[in-house]
Order: C-alpha cells, then structure tokens, then sequence
C-alpha cells in the first residue's frame, strides 16, 4: 500500500496508478530496448518484460522537477503525468533499470543497487551507480551524446548534459581502461567484475577514493542547487538585502570545490592507470599502443583555464617510455622481467622463477656474443 505522507515528504504527489496495459506498453519498449542494445549481457526479453510489468506503476508530479523516480521501499515506478507512452524518454528507463538491478535479502529488504551496496557503516558508491545507469539508459534511448558543455567553469564533452554530467564523465574515463562491459554488467547484475577489473588496473584504494569523491560531487552540486533557491527568495522578496552577496560568495566557493574536487579525480584516474599500464610494456608494440592510449585519452579530459596537468603528465610519461624503449632495444622483450603472481604455489614460483632465470640467462648469453661480435668487427676494421 502506497503511504501518501512518505510520497510528499520525497516531493512527490500522487495523480493515479497505471492500466495494466500501460504498464504492458512502457515494459515492452523498455525491455526491447535494453535486450536490443546490451545483447552481449545475456538478458532474457521475455523474463525482463514479465518482471518489468509487474511493477506497480504510477503517474505522478514531482517538485524537483524530475521526469521519474523509483521508489525501492514500495518498489514502485512514479512516472512524470504527462509522459508520451510512445516515447519513453531516458528518465524512465534510468529508473526501470533501478529496479532491474536492485538486491533484496529474504525479508525483502534492499541490499544493493548495481555498484551500490547499501552498508551503514560505509556507505558509499551512490553516485557512481547513479553515472553508470545514467550511462546505460542514454546508450538504451539512443541519446548518447559528444557536445562540449561548460559547467562550474569545467569544459568537457557530456555524454549525458543533463543528468550527472560530471559523474559520468568521469565514470567514463574509468571505462577508458576497463572497456565498458565490465561496468554495464555490474550495473545490471549487482556484482562486482566492475570494481575488481579497475582495482586491477589501479588499486583497492583508487578505487574506493574515486567512489567517495563522486558521492562528494553530488552533495555539493546539491548545495548549489539548495544555495541557488534561497538565493532567489531573498532577491525576489529582499532586494536590496546584505545577504545577497554572502549567499552569492557561498554558491561561488562551493562551485570552486567542485571544480577543484573533479580535476583532482580526474588526475587520481589518469595516474593510476597509466602507471599500471606502462608496467605492462614488454615490447616495441607495447610501446606504441601505450603511447597511442595516452594521446587518445584527449577526447575524455575535463579542462579549465589554465590547467596543464594532462601535457605535463603526458610529458613525464613519454620520459619514462622512452626508458622502457632503450631496455627493450638492448635486451629485447622484457616479458621475462614479470612479476609472479602472489598466488602462485612455492613449488610453482621456484620452477617459475628457474624458467626466468634460464631465459634471463640465454638473453644475457646472446647479448655478451653480440657484444663480443662488434668489439672483433671494429678490431678488424682498425687494423
């Protein structure tokens, strides 16, 4: 039964629940379209079309001007009154996916949300599932997009301009290393491929950093929003109030944190992975496809005025590549200089390390011959 006092304090009034053939309709566009877009996730239309139509589904206004919301203790879907039943536009399908990815335990009680595991001891990684499903529905309606938006004097091109445009932003760039299924995966099924495939190519630390820093941004682009109203109400009904140019300070130093706070996750991001993927260099190939990835990374970068730190890094990094490239000249494939895996057996990492030691050893063998070779071809060309 649907508590009306709790739906208002969440901002929304209720208008009527759907037919159950509107809510037929809005699970059939929806479960074609997630089934037609991500086919390589494995989902059944069918079951996904039962499960979606069996949520109660209502139409409803909303005071925060929202185009949908799932409500997870009622598992309902309220849907904006005046919604096209023919259109389904990228707001609905973010909240059915909500509801796709949502985890109960046997008393029914919500667990998790995609990357999101509800925990009231750390409770963090709201705002990353938030981009990721954002990122989901905008590929399921078709709605991706590449233009360049300017936001809290941040340029950038948004995927998404309108919903969490700096957390997807930067969600992408994560995915810039891991590819994207491991996200859309863990966005669907609630497990943790995502998170695990980024540790590995930064650390559990990064990680967790990341995830806290993007909750950080949504709380303080709340602030502005909330600092933005009351700034309204004082200039609407108090004009010539004092309190004008504090709020404005307020809402101006706040913008500057958020600014500051993106950057500093974007270097975290940017770091991070390079580093590791430049451990992985072992060849001339190698070689070229980092240096390509790094270049490429461009695309993905949030700039402001004055901010150098991609061309600084990019310089650090071609240094230490060119490192990489004069060990690879002079003894070839570095793939015997590998780390052993930590979980490998003694017996396993003691025939491990002999088989390097005898590779090491025949490269150094070849190395002294071909050493030896010119020093007698120049002795020959000297006398």
């Amino acid at each position: 039964m649907i508590n009306k006092r709790f739906l208002k304090r969440d901002g929304i009034v209720l208008d009527r629940q759907l037919s159950v053939l509107e809510v037929n309709k809005i699970a059939a566009i929806i479960s074609e379209r997630i089934c037609s877009t991500f086919p390589e996730h494995g989902i059944i239309k069918s079951e996904l079309f039962i499960s979606l139509s069996r949520i109660h589904m209502y139409l409803a206004e909303f005071k925060d001007c929202s185009a949908a919301k799932y409500d997870y203790k009622n598992n309902a879907i309220y849907f904006q009154k005046d919604i096209d039943f023919d259109k389904i536009e990228t707001p609905a399908v973010h909240e059915c996916l909500h509801f796709i990815q949502a985890v109960r335990n046997k008393y029914g009680k919500l667990k998790r949300l995609g990357l999101y595991e509800l925990n009231p001891i750390k409770d963090d990684g709201m705002a990353i599932n938030e981009a990721a499903v954002q990122l989901m529905a905008t590929c399921t309606n078709q709605q991706v997009s590449k233009e360049s938006v300017k936001y809290y004097g941040l340029e950038f091109r948004a995927e998404s301009p309108n919903y969490y445009p700096l957390e997807c932003t930067l969600v992408r760039q994560m995915t810039y290393f891991t590819g994207t299924y491991p996200l859309y995966h863990s966005t669907i099924y609630s497990d943790d491929i995502f998170k695990n495939t980024f540790i590995m190519k930064s650390s559990k630390e990064t990680y967790s950093k990341i995830c806290k820093n993007l909750d950080s941004l949504v709380k303080l682009q709340e602030n502005v929003h909330k600092e933005s109203s009351y700034l309204a109400q004082i200039e609407d009904n108090h004009p010539n109030s004092k309190k004008i140019q504090k709020v404005q300070e307020k809402i101006n130093s706040i913008k500057n944190d958020i600014s500051v706070l993106a950057l500093d996750t974007q270097e975290l991001i940017l770091k991070s992975c390079s580093y590791s993927d430049l451990e992985l260099v072992r060849d001339n190939q190698g070689v070229r496809d980092f240096k390509n990835k790094l270049y490429k990374f461009q695309k993905y970068l949030i700039i402001t005025e004055g901010y150098n730190f991609y061309n600084e890094f990019y310089i650090q990094m071609m240094e230490e590549l060119d490192k990489k490239r004069d060990l690879i000249e002079k003894y070839g494939s570095l793939e015997v200089f590998k780390e052993i895996p930590e979980n490998m057996s003694l017996i396993e990492t003691r025939q491990e390390k002999l088989n390097l030691f005898q590779v090491a050893k025949q490269k150094l063998l070849e190395l002294f011959k071909h050493n030896k070779q010119q020093a007698n071809s120049k002795d020959s060309e000297n006398n």
